[in-house]
C-alpha cells in the first residue's frame, strides 16, 4: 500500500513536469502541436487532452461528496476537451492545483479502503483498493507524458530533466 506522502510527492511531480512539458510545447506552433505524429492519441495536443481527461475522471471520482468536489468536463475517451491551446494550458494549471489540494487531504485510512466506481470503458461497476487507483492516476500521467516527451524529442525539443529524483524540493 502507498502512504499519503507518496501521493503528495507524485502530485508535486505532476505539477513540476506539466509546467516543464507545457513550456516545451510552447516552442511549437499550434499546427505542430496538433499534427498527427503517429502516437496513440495522434498528436501532442490530443495526448495532453487525454491526460487531463483521465485526471478529471479520477479526481472527480475521488472527491465526490467531499468539500473538494467539482464538476469536471466529461467526454468519451479520445475526445479533445480543449481545442484552444491557451484554454488547455489554463485547465492543466487549475487541475494541477486541484490534485495538489486533494493529495494534501489524503490519509492512510482512506487509501486502505476499497473504492467503487462506474467505468464507462467497461460499462460496469468496479472495485479496487483506493491506494491502487491513486497509484494508477499518477502512473497514467507519467505514461502519457513520456509519449509527449518522445514526440517533442522527435521535433528537436528537449524538455529537460524528467526524473523524479531531480525534482526541486
Amino acid at each position: 500500500m502507498i502512504a499519503p506522502g507518496y501521493a503528495q510527492t507524485m502530485a508535486a511531480y505532476n505539477h513540476w513536469m506539466n509546467e516543464k512539458l507545457y513550456q516545451a510545447c510552447e516552442r511549437l506552433t499550434d499546427e505542430e502541436r496538433k499534427s498527427d505524429r503517429g502516437a496513440f492519441f495522434k498528436s501532442i495536443h490530443s495526448t495532453l487532452n487525454h491526460i487531463i481527461w483521465g485526471d478529471y475522471m479520477w479526481l472527480g471520482r475521488f472527491t465526490q461528496e467531499t468539500p473538494l468536489a467539482k464538476t469536471y468536463p466529461k467526454a468519451s475517451i479520445g475526445t479533445d476537451l480543449y481545442e484552444d491551446w491557451h484554454a488547455l494550458r489554463a485547465a492543466r494549471s487549475a487541475m494541477d492545483e486541484d490534485i495538489l489540494a486533494w493529495a494534501a487531504t489524503l490519509d492512510t485510512e482512506w487509501l486502505a479502503h476499497d473504492f467503487s466506481w462506474y467505468s464507462g470503458l467497461t460499462k460496469s461497476t468496479r472495485t479496487r483498493p483506493a491506494w491502487l487507483l491513486v497509484a494508477h492516476l499518477f502512473n497514467h500521467q507519467t505514461h502519457h507524458r513520456a509519449q509527449v516527451t518522445t514526440l517533442l524529442s522527435q521535433q528537436g525539443i528537449d524538455p529537460g530533466d524528467t526524473d523524479l529524483m531531480l525534482m526541486p524540493l
